[in-house]
């Protein structure tokens, strides 16, 4: 992990497309703001992780009904 100090209206780069600034800091509290390109998704952690965790039900779901279809269609 890349550990960088910034203050307020201080920036970090990703590469060319990405610029993540500084916005405020208030008590425990940071506010960031992200510039990328409209392709990218930008979540925060835990609703990325509950998308992953939703999409890895449907697709074991979607594997199980396509079985299921495949089997009953040899019949």
């Amino acid at each position: 992990m890349l550990v960088l100090s910034r203050k307020v209206n201080e920036s970090i780069q990703i590469g060319d497309d990405i610029e993540i600034t500084v916005l405020a800091i208030e008590k425990d509290k940071v506010k960031i703001g992200i510039t990328a390109p409209k392709h990218i998704e930008i979540h925060r952690k835990e609703v990325f992780l509950a998308i992953q965790e939703e999409n890895s039900k449907a697709a074991a779901a979607a594997n199980v009904e396509g079985l299921k279809d495949y089997i009953n269609k040899l019949k």
